[in-house]
């Protein structure tokens, strides 16, 4: 390559660094984001990263390395990221429940060359470290007076080079993402500069962000969804965030009215935990504009009660997985009254199918596995190429998703994969079983799960979180389900519980439920 075109390859890079860079020199000293006792302005993050990446550097590492973040939601926790984006690290989320082997598969896996870790969570850390192979670097993210993350962020003396990220380019990758691993070990999803850019790019499109909206964020930022959904692409567009640690309900709705929010994500178990809050009715809400909701799929009930209790606010149905960035079809404000059970249509940098097992397109209204093709796609997953070549068959990514079209090309989720119940050799979604018993008064949440039964093979089981102070016998809830669903569909039991596992952003663990109740039937 000639001077000439490296510069011209240069001018025209695009990479998470160079949009940081365009944001910065858009919004500079206006405020990007509060946490705590803290705020940050644009200009502020940017050079905090740039300090960061210049530590790690200086500290030994190389672009490319990868670079562990195990604690939860901070200024310091996003400032890790952004410094892994700017210096060419690629940077490794880790749910912070976590422990043991879990915590270490993960960083085997990766390869690991840095661990930054909450002081509260570093014992858990340090049983995990002291049976591996020293890290080249370890660090503290959040939580301690002189946590190191912070102090880099905040130490002007740190000399940032000039030619910070230089070599980065758009197919270098910045993260791996690992899958929850449901059904087998977490998968590390390869995701690049490029993958994350275009996904950055239709959130932008299709959830009408801007420089207006005043963000509460209370996923964690370990999870794309809230990172690269919400987080990072508000950042791109002028947007002020609000983050804490946590969604508690209270915490939620006293920012809310407090801070004059416009914008909140959660998923449907955040959302019910909100509307069933006392304060709900008693705080003012009506600066809430747009409210997203994604993760796992709402019950229409729950849709419908949060409609009419925010009746101001825009509801946009956010689906996705982890590989697509995540982000892979949106069901817009105005087309929530014809189709309240619909994921919507493919975003801007997504094309979808629903196929059948010889990835031939099912015919609208039938089932079949969701299929995409995306700039917003994973590179491939870390040291799997096995899974890889699995995960592309065709030429198209497999969801694992069971979903079917209507004549509009409107897609709705049917269920996993893995969550299709085959009972008496007959497939029953337990998403529809599920939507049916959630209309009972006295159901406050449902996860409706495979069993083993020796007749059935497979016995459709319905696990139940009762509302408060509500009574209700398994009898009366067969009896209301036979009202709405044919009887292969019925539960063959129902279990009562005080509450449904689930991880920390929300999703219900449905492995967890089987695996407590596999003996429910002999």
């Amino acid at each position: 390559m000639t001077d000439s075109q490296a510069q011209i390859a240069r001018a025209g890079r695009d990479t998470i660094a160079d949009a940081l860079s365009r944001a910065t020199r858009r919004f500079g000293d206006a405020t990007a984001l509060h946490f705590a006792d803290r705020t940050w302005s644009f200009s502020d993050l940017y050079d905090a990263a740039g300090r960061v990446a210049a530590h790690l550097l200086a500290a030994g590492l190389s672009p490319g390395d990868r670079v562990a973040a195990y604690g939860r939601n901070s200024d310091a926790y996003l400032v890790l990221y952004l410094a892994c984006c700017r210096g060419g690290f690629i940077h490794v989320p880790i749910n912070y429940a976590l422990v043991g082997r879990e915590l270490r598969y993960i960083l085997d896996n990766s390869g690991a060359q840095a661990l930054f870790v909450d002081p509260a969570l570093a014992d858990l850390a340090d049983d995990v470290l002291s049976a591996m192979p020293p890290l080249a670097l370890t660090g503290t993210l959040h939580g301690g007076a002189n946590a190191d993350v912070l102090r880099l962020a905040q130490d002007s003396s740190i000399a940032v080079p000039a030619d910070l990220g230089e070599a980065i380019g758009p197919e270098d990758l910045v993260q791996l993402l690992y899958t929850s691993g449901t059904t087998a070990a977490p998968k590390g999803a390869m995701m690049s500069h490029r993958a994350l850019l275009a996904e950055y790019t239709s959130c932008i499109v299709e959830l009408g962000f801007s420089s207006a909206d005043r963000a509460l964020a209370g996923l964690p930022l370990y999870h794309s969804a809230q990172m690269h959904v919400f987080t990072l692409p508000q950042f791109l567009v002028g947007a002020t965030t609000w983050l804490i640690e946590a969604p508690a309900p209270d915490l939620c709705l006293d920012l809310i009215e407090r801070h004059a929010i416009t914008s909140f994500f959660a998923p449907p178990t955040v959302w019910i935990s909100l509307l069933r809050a006392p304060a709900f009715d008693e705080r003012d809400l009506t600066s809430l504009q747009y409210v997203y909701y994604g993760a796992s799929i709402m019950p229409v009930p729950v849709l419908q009660e949060l409609r009419e209790r925010l009746p101001g606010a825009a509801p946009y149905n956010c689906y996705g997985q982890s590989e697509i960035g995540p982000l892979a079809t949106v069901l817009r404000p105005e087309e929530h009254a014809d189709r309240p059970a619909s994921a919507g249509r493919p975003i801007y940098n997504v094309e979808t199918r629903l196929v059948d097992e010889d990835m031939r397109d099912v015919a609208p209204g039938e089932q079949g596995e969701i299929v995409h093709r995306s700039p917003q796609l994973l590179s491939g997953y870390w040291d799997k190429p096995e899974a890889t070549a699995e995960a592309f068959a065709g030429g198209w990514f497999h969801s694992g998703d069971v979903g079917v079209r209507d004549e509009a090309g409107y897609i709705t989720i049917v269920d996993r994969t893995k969550d299709i119940i085959k009972t008496g050799g007959t497939m029953v979604a337990s998403r529809e079983v599920e939507e049916v018993l959630f209309t009972h008064p006295a159901v406050h949440e449902v996860a409706v799960i495979a069993l083993p039964h020796e007749k059935w093979v497979e016995a459709v089981t319905a696990v139940i979180v009762l509302r408060d102070g509500a009574e209700v016998t398994e009898a009366e809830l067969h009896d209301f389900a036979a009202e709405n669903l044919a009887g292969f569909k019925l539960p063959k039991a129902v279990v009562f519980t005080d509450e449904l596992p689930r991880n920390t952003a929300g999703k219900i663990l449905k492995r967890e439920l089987r695996e407590a109740h596999k003996t429910l039937f002999g």
